[in-house]
């Protein structure tokens, strides 16, 4: 007890949690190439941005991109100015705003369990409930994929802990009849906005869901005078309106056309993409999605069930519950979209195993929990054999990194399996078992899959043939927009005719091969002739199909 309250105290637990993310996190963050299509897309839409000067038109290529707000593209853009160029096409740059969004969701987390958890006198420190809960939440591998994805959904994480942690204590102040200080509802706010900037509608509904649910189930609505309502819409539409209409008038009325019409509301009446699932998807994807913490989910549940009337266990289940049934009943579904509930998932769980709670009884419980401990174990087993057979599979051969973290994962996943330890060794033996997996995975096994990164491959063949200064460069029959990142934007997406037209006067082609035929006739008729420099071939794991592409410079025939 006297180690825990020294570990405990001050900044200590803040700087082991950093330690722990940076650990996590920051492997693997250039190595591993740009990702189609969203991060790709994410990362040249920013660098235009820089390039152009004009921050409020998103645009990808010549392609508008209306479907999510400014935010993140300007959160990416400057950290480009700060610690890179436009002109590099390094990656690293885009995916910091990410690792900076999960660890502030990470410590906003801690901080949250530590002032929610501190009303009881008796049972285990809140901090010790809130430090577990933030290494749960860190280590959970689908946090851990978005911190090195440059998209939104890392930042915006951190701007709905900090919204819903200062409901939270508003919430739990009121009930305990303390005084609300005014600072917490001007953190919501502020961190509303900041949800708004980022991806929309997305954290003012989770909050909505919260309060009323809350409100509704206690039939009191008097707590929300601590939010100062009036005082805080008006803040919130004096800082979102001038951007609303600054971007309507910038895109011709297209951009909440975009993005609340086109994207978000499509998304609440179709599979969006193709991205759709059942309802109850979630709630089994969650055991890989908050995998290695998944082990605790039914405890974590059943504990929180029983307390269910005490403010803490009560405002995290209202954050938690609606959110999910919503989502659940949404039918577009990504694996991503519940990681904003993730943290009032791990604060549960990191109170069950605090206290060192079981789901005992009753028997259908029991059950309950084996069966997710069975799906637990089949999720580590399937991660432990990608380490094994991607590089076998995409690489050139098995890769020892992998196998050694594929060892350890069986090792470390059958002691916390069949003889669980107490409350912070179990903590250590879940983070060591993610960063058995994750960090093999970003350092040696997924930045040696030269088979998957086509888009990495052709760009190096480019790199050794470059095009004549001011020669058109064209990709037919491939446009992933990882290849334009990689090139800087320096690649047209044509279909083989108007390729041979714009290729006219020379220029250099990348084509594959279910277009070579189509696009040489075309340059035949033209009077143009195609010299093959080099060819490429992979897996486009975009459209999941074979691919070889063919490096071609283009003349007039002799």
């Amino acid at each position: 007890m006297g180690r825990d309250r020294v570990w405990l105290s001050g900044w200590r637990p803040y700087a082991l949690l950093a330690a722990l993310c940076f650990a996590l996190y920051l492997p693997g963050i250039a190595a591993i190439p740009p990702l189609d299509r969203d991060e790709a897309r994410f990362a040249q839409a920013s660098r235009q941005m820089l390039e152009t000067g004009d921050f409020l038109r998103i645009r990808f290529q010549d392609e508008a991109r209306n479907k999510k707000p400014a935010g993140i593209y300007w959160l990416q853009a400057a950290s480009v100015a700060a610690f890179s160029t436009p002109d590099s096409n390094a990656i690293w740059p885009y995916r910091l705003p990410s690792i900076i969004g999960a660890l502030g969701a990470v410590l906003l987390t801690f901080a949250l369990g530590g002032a929610l958890f501190a009303r009881e006198a008796e049972g285990p420190p809140p901090r010790k409930s809130a430090l577990l809960a933030a290494v749960l939440l860190g280590s959970a591998v689908v946090l851990v994929a978005e911190a090195h994805i440059a998209k939104t959904d890392a930042a915006l994480l951190a701007a709905v802990v900090a919204a819903q942690g200062a409901l939270g204590l508003i919430y739990t102040r009121a009930r305990a009849g303390r005084p609300v200080a005014p600072v917490l509802a001007a953190l919501f706010w502020i961190a509303t906005i900041a949800a708004i900037l980022l991806k929309g509608p997305v954290g003012p509904a989770i909050a909505a869901l919260t309060l009323v649910t809350l409100s509704v189930a206690d039939r009191d609505w008097r707590w929300l005078r601590g939010l100062y309502p009036v005082a805080g819409v008006i803040f919130v539409a004096l800082a979102i309106v001038p951007w609303i209409v600054a971007m309507e008038r910038a895109t011709e009325g297209a951009f909440l056309a975009g993005s609340l019409g086109e994207d978000f509301w499509s998304k609440l009446i179709g599979a969006q993409e193709s991205h759709g699932a059942p309802p109850l998807a979630y709630l089994l994807l969650a055991i890989a999605t908050f995998w290695p913490g998944s082990l605790l989910l039914v405890p974590a549940l059943a504990h929180a069930w029983r307390r269910r009337m005490l403010p803490a266990e009560r405002f995290l289940l209202a954050w938690l519950v609606p959110a999910w049934i919503v989502l659940e009943l949404l039918p577009t579904k990504l694996p991503h979209y519940v990681l904003p509930l993730y943290p009032a998932l791990a604060l549960l769980a990191g109170a069950a195993l605090a206290e060192g709670a079981r789901a005992a009884a009753p028997l259908w419980l029991r059950y309950t929990d084996i069966a997710a401990k069975g799906l637990w174990a089949v999720v580590t087993l399937a991660l432990a054999s990608v380490l094994i057979l991607l590089p076998i599979r995409f690489g050139e051969a098995l890769n020892v990194a992998g196998i050694i973290g594929a060892a350890a994962m069986l090792v470390l996943a059958t002691a916390l399996f069949y003889r669980w330890p107490r409350p912070p060794f179990a903590a250590a033996a879940i983070v060591t078992l993610c960063a058995a997996f994750v960090i093999p995975a970003e350092t040696a096994v997924l930045p040696g899959l030269d088979r998957l990164w086509l888009s990495r491959s052709a760009a190096a063949l480019i790199a050794e043939h470059p095009p004549a200064v001011g020669a058109p460069l064209i990709a037919i029959g491939y446009g992933e927009p990882s290849l334009v990142f990689l090139l800087g934007g320096h690649v047209r997406l044509a279909v083989p005719d108007a390729a041979a037209e714009i290729l006219g006067g020379g220029g250099a082609a990348l084509v594959s091969t279910r277009d070579d035929a189509m696009f040489r006739q075309s340059l035949g008729g033209r009077g143009l002739t195609a010299q093959k420099l080099g060819a490429v071939a992979g897996f486009d794991y975009s459209n999941g199909k074979r691919m070889e592409l063919t490096l071609y410079n283009v003349r007039h025939a002799e």
